[in-house]
């Protein structure tokens, strides 16, 4: 028998072994795509927008984006080198990030984790992140024994801000360490780094209400700022072309109706542009995937508003505690599995539920004075099955033919052609079980409801009557149909408003309707693309003077309209100030089918207040669409 040197002897080495298909070469990560017949530019990108952890991540991200317009676009992304609190503090200023939002709401702080901001956002290439690294690495190597350790702050507070200052002598010792990672920045990579020049601080509260200080004041005093302390480096990036845009989650699935439609995936992201925050159409938002690249419309009702840093990358961090040795924390080859980064799904999804009502004061309404109700309309048929929903029920001859149980057995006839469904369109059958209940709770709570207003929108009119319906009222009261109530106009797609069924039609489908009222604003006051201090200013009036005609005390007021209508409607009642567009349309978002607000007379002053609303809130989730042949018969 042979011995094992002569056995081992007649096996070639491995390097001189033949190469053969299929045969996965090892080398970086790069190598492993370019030899799986990658392009090199999409490989790049691959490896920087998953923060270089692995090449199966890296498939996954080029099988996702396949589709993704800006695939082959030579767009670098934005990078930032911040410095991370660990250990006890960092702990400590994650409950104050946690307890501030559940104790006075979201403030933009929020946006962003715990840091002290050492540059602007500045732009690398794909091809040169390794060599950026690689810079910070080096100039922490440089810095580790000069770093302040402890590093000493000091709590600062103003009306509108709070946070944590870096003393002014040290500060500049970090300013100087952010000047020497720019130029090592440029001289590995040509990245132009700009450093901080501002005060150093850890951010804890800004763009917060006035009323949350106190509370914020007194949890960013129980931060103890001696806690132990080891603060990282760290780099992040974003995409460059969503700098700018709104970041959502999305909490439902949702399959595509028509062409210009975007699929939904629960998990994923989507970026808003700032644009389409005024332009789009209630129901519907217009915004671009985060795993797919691809752009379309989609649901408002199935996405929640994310922080801005949970789509980040995270590429690297490294510890600054003077010590002998350095390493990468939370790298590709280290990461601590108890350390999630931003930009990474979160173990476990928490579904945040809307808010009902903008502002909410806890009184309990009195049966002597005067109340108004301010309810949005149920579930839209367009945003359910698509805004080319017409074409699933309608033939060439205009018959209509639901195709889904929750689509109603009958429509109104329109005397000006079915098409005006297009933009007036009806609730769906749950939006009608939607405003029942309410109206059952209404009836149930002992609430009286002596005026009823709601927009000339279809979708609030068939609202209205399903309220009245389980208030057992609706051969009793007739609703009162006012313009005036309708939506901001900025909102209506094209250049005509839709052509809402008139009061006689109405009336001849069964709808008890107020056929002698008078509109406090015709619809001929009405124009398209109006500003929003014109829609705000119209709001209030047509509020104030329902409230003037309806002026018997005790008497309790209902309108019925749109989810703008909660705020706009109100506000100004409580003698407050209007908000800007985009808060206002933040508040608007978080109102859902059916949200209802109650506002309370104070006595006669002529200021109304934000009372408790008699009923309880309605929550619900979606029911995506199924059709067994696609799904059972694969």
């Amino acid at each position: 028998m042979a011995s094992k040197e002569d056995l081992y002897a007649k096996v070639a080495p491995r390097r001189n072994r033949q190469s053969r298909p299929g045969t996965i070469k090892h080398g970086s990560s790069l190598d492993v795509l370019l030899s799986m017949g990658f392009p090199k530019t999409r490989a790049q990108k691959a490896l920087v927008s998953t923060g270089g952890r692995s090449v199966q991540a890296a498939c996954d991200w080029l099988f996702s984006h396949i589709d993704d317009p800006f695939l082959d676009e030579p767009l670098p992304r934005e990078y930032v080198l911040y410095l991370r609190p660990t250990g006890p503090l960092a702990q400590k200023l994650s409950e104050f990030w946690q307890q501030s939002r559940l104790m006075c709401g979201k403030n933009k702080a929020h946006n962003i984790f715990p840091h002290i901001t050492l540059c602007q956002f500045f732009m690398c290439e794909d091809s040169k992140i390794d060599s950026l690294c690689e810079a910070l690495q080096n100039t922490v190597i440089r810095w580790k024994p000069k770093f302040p350790n402890p590093l000493p702050l000091e709590l600062y507070t103003s009306t509108n801000f709070i946070g944590l200052f870096v003393e002014d002598e040290i500060a500049e010792v970090i300013k100087k360490f952010a000047i020497d990672f720019a130029a090592e920045a440029f001289s590995k990579s040509d990245a132009r780094v700009e450093p901080h020049k501002k005060q150093l601080h850890v951010t804890l509260a800004y763009h917060f209400q006035p009323n949350s200080l106190p509370m914020l004041e007194k949890l960013a005093e129980s931060i103890d700022i001696k806690l132990g302390c080891d603060w990282v480096a760290t780099i992040f990036s974003r995409d460059i072309r969503f700098a700018n845009h709104e970041t959502l989650r999305v909490n439902y699935p949702y399959t595509p109706q028509n062409d210009d439609e975007l699929e939904l995936t629960p998990g994923d992201f989507i970026f808003m542009p700032p644009v389409e925050q005024t332009t789009t159409s209630e129901g519907w938002i217009y915004g671009t995937s985060l795993t797919t690249g691809c752009s379309g419309l989609l649901p408002e009702n199935y996405i929640t508003k994310a922080d801005e840093c949970d789509t980040w990358v995270f590429h690297g961090s490294y510890s600054l505690l003077n010590t002998s040795s350095i390493g990468l924390i939370d790298g590709t080859n280290g990461r601590q599995q108890d350390e999630q980064g931003p930009g990474e799904p979160p173990p476990h999804t928490i579904m945040w539920q809307p808010i009902q009502q903008p502002i909410r004061i806890t009184a309990k309404a009195s049966a002597q004075k005067r109340c108004l109700y301010v309810c949005r309309h149920g579930e839209r048929m367009d945003v359910v099955f698509g805004k080319y929903w017409l074409s699933q029920c309608f033939d060439a001859k205009g018959k209509y033919m639901r195709t889904n149980l929750n689509m109603p057995a009958s429509l109104p006839p329109r005397s000006t052609g079915y098409r005006d469904y297009d933009k007036d369109a009806p609730i769906t059958v749950f939006g009608s079980t939607q405003a029942r209940l309410i109206g059952e709770a209404l009836l149930e709570s002992n609430t009286a409801i002596d005026y009823i207003y709601c927009s000339p929108s279809l979708r609030c009119v068939q609202t209205a009557a399903g309220i009245l319906k389980g208030l057992q009222q609706e051969n009793k009261l007739k609703m009162r149909i006012e313009p005036g109530l309708f939506e901001w106009t900025k909102w209506v797609s094209g250049n005509v408003l839709p052509a809402w069924l008139p009061v006689t039609e109405l009336a001849a489908a069964n709808f008890v309707v107020d056929t002698t009222y008078r509109p406090h604003i015709p619809v001929s006051k009405l124009v398209v693309s109006e500003s929003y201090e014109t829609y705000i200013n119209r709001s209030c009036q047509v509020t104030k003077e329902i409230l003037s005609e309806c002026k018997n005390q005790g008497s309790n007021i209902l309108i019925v309209a749109h989810a703008s209508s909660l705020e706009a409607c109100t506000r100004q009642l409580q003698g407050l100030p209007p908000q800007n567009s985009k808060d206002f349309i933040q508040v608007v978002r978080k109102i859902p089918y059916l949200g209802f607000c109650a506002c309370e007379e104070v006595n006669e002053t002529g200021l109304w207040q934000l009372v408790d609303p008699p009923i309880l809130p309605l929550t619900h989730g979606p029911n995506h669409s199924f059709n067994w042949r696609e799904i059972l018969l694969q």
